[in-house]
Order: structure tokens, then C-alpha cells, then sequence
């Protein structure tokens, strides 16, 4: 039977690999004991038990069988902004409204489908989400760094665990924030009521957002943001957390366009890791996209043509 493989490096500690990997897959944990007990996790290499132990760092391996059911993404000749590439990798600068990976509801027209068709092999290492090592949102534009093989996905994937991978993203929020520089520490996980959607919620996953203000328009802030950990729409819930959502966020935010912008103002302008063959710093810049530009000279910003993303 076909398989597909999904890699996975352990941030934290756990007492349990079955819980574990309920929690930080899609996969439930009755689905992911059954591929246990069939010899289809890997801790290390090595077959494990529903109740391994597992060390922050661990490389746990899943294969899961594809059934005919599993819609595998096609190659689809689409334009892409290739900042970089090599043998082992390519650093893309996503557009707003590019959907990162197929998924139900979005078959095609995705990164992965436009990646397949200019690069032909990517890595094996996520499965049906090949080449892909982390993720933005669909209407969250920006740099991310795809591997080309299963070698360079784990070295990759082992930086944005251990939080050795930078990046940085500036964003448009409402309000006017009181310190000029400060960090969220807020556990995120799935809303109680509403699924789609994620929260601060006491049991969540860790998750740190450090913040520094660029410039101040009285009713909007624009913001410099870095990640210290990885979790979904983390940024934007955050944000909302403190009370100053982003501009744009129709989820987490406010549904009215503002400034003619479309979807969130929030760009991941700079990307920085190691790179996974010769261990060299590499670190790119993209600028930020046209209606992020236009809202900013709207509100008479300053700081275009001054630095980067805003030089160009």
C-alpha cells in the first residue's frame, strides 16, 4: 500500500507519543495508536509504543496509507516569486490570496501545485504537502523557504523547533498601543465553539509574540513583529488578544475594508535560518505588497523609502 510520509520535530517534552501527536497533528489519537501498533511511527527512527516518552528535539516519523480517496496535488503551471534557490531549497515570496497547501475546498491553484510544476522534486517529508516546512495564511502575504529534499526539510523543520529560524512580519493595527515595544505570551489552541477559528485558551500550545512600534498614526499602529514560536494565525490572534487587531481581519479583526486594503495588513517582510547543507546564515527581505504600501501613503506614512520592505 502507498504511504505517505509526515515528519515532525518535538518541541516540547511529552510522557505520551500518542497524545503528543493527537494534539499536534490532525490526526486523532485512536487513528494515530493504530498506526503505532502497526510499526507506522517512527521516534527516531525506531518503532515506539502509545506510551513513549518523548524529548523536545525527537524526529518522529508517521506514515500514513493513502486510499484512492486522497486528492494528491497536481503540478499547475502558476507564476511564482523566487527570491532564492538552490540544490536543496527555494525562498518564495508568497502573494495574498495564495493558499499554502491543497485541502479540502481548495484543490488547486496552491503553492504546492505551482512549487510541483516549477521545481518538479520537492521534499517527500510532509506528505501531501511536499516541499512545505511552515506556513501563512492564505491572506497573509510573505517569505517562506521550501526544501527540495527530505535531508534539507528535517535540518529545516529542526530549526523552526528549536526557534533558531527568525521571522518578521509588520503589520497594520488598530488603536494606538501605549508602550512603544512589548511581547505576548498567550498559550493558543482551537476556539471552544467555533473550530475554524483559533483563541488564547488556558491549555493551549506556547506561544510567544514580541512586538516593536515603526510609527503611529493616532487611530492605526504599524508594527514590527517577530515570532518566537510557529502556531497558527498566531500573529493575528495575538494581536486581537491585546485589543489592537489587525487591519484587514475579517476573522479576528474587523470585516470592513479600511484603507483600501484587502484581507489582513500583515506581511512577512524578512526570513532567516541556517542553511541546511552548509550551515551558513542566510537571511532574505521581500517588500511589502501594493495595497499594504497604498494604505500606509494614505495615512501620510514617513517610513516608505527609508528602510526595507518599505524601500522599494
Amino acid at each position: 500500500m502507498t504511504t505517505e510520509t509526515n515528519l515532525l520535530i518535538a518541541e516540547t517534552d511529552a510522557a505520551r507519543i500518542d497524545a503528543y501527536l493527537a494534539e499536534n497533528t490532525e490526526l486523532s489519537r485512536s487513528k494515530v495508536q493504530k498506526l503505532i501498533k502497526d510499526g507506522d511511527v517512527l521516534k527516531n527512527d525506531r518503532p515506539c509504543k502509545p506510551n513513549t516518552e518523548i524529548r523536545a528535539g525527537d524526529v518522529i516519523r508517521i506514515h500514513v496509507p493513502i486510499t484512492d480517496a486522497d486528492v494528491l496535488p497536481m503540478p499547475e503551471d502558476i507564476p511564482l516569486d523566487v527570491v532564492y534557490e538552490d540544490d536543496d531549497l527555494a525562498v518564495i515570496n508568497k502573494p495574498k490570496g495564495m493558499v499554502v497547501h491543497p485541502a479540502p475546498g481548495n484543490e488547486s491553484g496552491t503553492l504546492v501545485n505551482a512549487l510541483l510544476y516549477r521545481f518538479g522534486t520537492l521534499s517527500e517529508a510532509n506528505g501531501p504537502r511536499p516541499g512545505i516546512v511552515h506556513r501563512i495564511d492564505r491572506l497573509t502575504s510573505g517569505l517562506l523557504v521550501v526544501a527540495k529534499n527530505d535531508h534539507a526539510h528535517e535540518e529545516l523543520s529542526k530549526q523552526f523547533a528549536a526557534h533558531t529560524a527568525h521571522r518578521e512580519y509588520v503589520c497594520l493595527v488598530h488603536g494606538n498601543l501605549k508602550e512603544d515595544e512589548g511581547t505576548v505570551d498567550a498559550p493558543i489552541g482551537r476556539h471552544k465553539t467555533d473550530r475554524k477559528r483559533m483563541a488564547v485558551v488556558e491549555n493551549g500550545r506556547h506561544a510567544v509574540t514580541h512586538w516593536r512600534v515603526l510609527e503611529r498614526f493616532g487611530t492605526e499602529t504599524l508594527l514590527d513583529v517577530a515570532l518566537e514560536t510557529g502556531r497558527t494565525h498566531q500573529i493575528r490572534v495575538h494581536m486581537a488578544y491585546i485589543k489592537h487587531p489587525i487591519l484587514g481581519d475579517d476573522v479576528y479583526g474587523s470585516p470592513a475594508p479600511k484603507l483600501g486594503l484587502w484581507g489582513q495588513a500583515l506581511h512577512g517582510y524578512r526570513l532567516t535560518f541556517a542553511h541546511p547543507g552548509n550551515g551558513e546564515t542566510m537571511s532574505f527581505c521581500a517588500p511589502i505588497p501594493d495595497d499594504f504600501r497604498k494604505a500606509l501613503r494614505l495615512l501620510n506614512s514617513a517610513i516608505i523609502g527609508t528602510r526595507p520592505p518599505f524601500d522599494v
